[in-house]
């Protein structure tokens, strides 16, 4: 299997007044196309830094990091911002839907800003509902939804331009455990049925056994990978 992410001695430090904070310190590792990954680890582990990093999201102090064979340190902000659009999908904590919108209507709208053929838009937003279990639910508001259905609208929307990549981080934390296995296991069947790669980010250790692949990391350095 290839390699989707590569990271080479990716260290990121921030400024807190005088202090100098080590959020990760050499990081080198590799994420496999196709496969579901989790980032383990306490609260300032570095994980979520990481993740950013991964995501286009921020730039590391030193090192580099490779998107499918693309240096992402060196891109500019608009190429990043481009990349992000059409080759990756993010779910975070908070679900983070228009509250206005239905679950179709947030999924249909995500399409648009990605650039999304606006002939297929309605058959890919109804076919990611589906995918997720919600193809009754798909006019429906987010406050009409239990917070379960809510991150499974998430999921939905953050894979439903198709990207080669989706990011969660910590999407099952607000969730009680019975739900936030059921929504790794979704992140699962949609790497299978989707070809899609999934990491992830959690303390939970209920969900590692659905990953294909774990990396532990403890004070921003990566201790143990499975």
């Amino acid at each position: 299997m290839s390699a989707i992410i590569t990271a080479h001695n990716v260290s990121r430090q921030f400024l807190s007044g005088k202090d100098t904070i080590y959020a990760l310190k050499g990081i080198n590792m590799e994420v496999e196309k196709g496969k579901l990954t989790i980032l383990k680890g306490r609260s300032g582990s570095g994980k979520t830094t990481l993740m950013n990093l991964f995501g286009a999201l921020d730039k590391p102090t030193s090192g580099d990091i490779f998107f499918d064979d693309i240096n992402i340190t060196k891109l500019s902000e608009r190429q990043c911002d481009k990349l992000r659009r059409q080759n990756i999908g993010f779910v975070f904590q908070s679900v983070a839907l228009i509250s206005m919108m239905s679950a179709y209507e947030n999924i249909e709208f995500g399409l648009r800003v990605a650039g999304y053929d606006a002939r297929k838009r309605k058959e890919r937003s109804e076919e990611c509902l589906k995918l997720v279990g919600l193809g009754k639910r798909m006019h429906h508001r987010p406050s009409e939804m239990s917070g379960g259905e809510q991150q499974r609208v998430a999921v939905a929307r953050a894979m439903a331009h198709k990207p080669q990549i989706v990011f969660a981080d910590e999407p099952t934390a607000e969730l009680d455990t019975h739900m936030g296995l059921q929504i790794v296991k979704l992140f699962k069947d949609l790497v299978i049925s989707e070809g899609i790669t999934v990491i992830m980010t959690t303390h939970d250790a209920g969900m590692m056994e659905v990953a294909d692949k774990i990396f532990t990391l403890e004070d921003g350095e990566i201790v143990d990978e499975r």
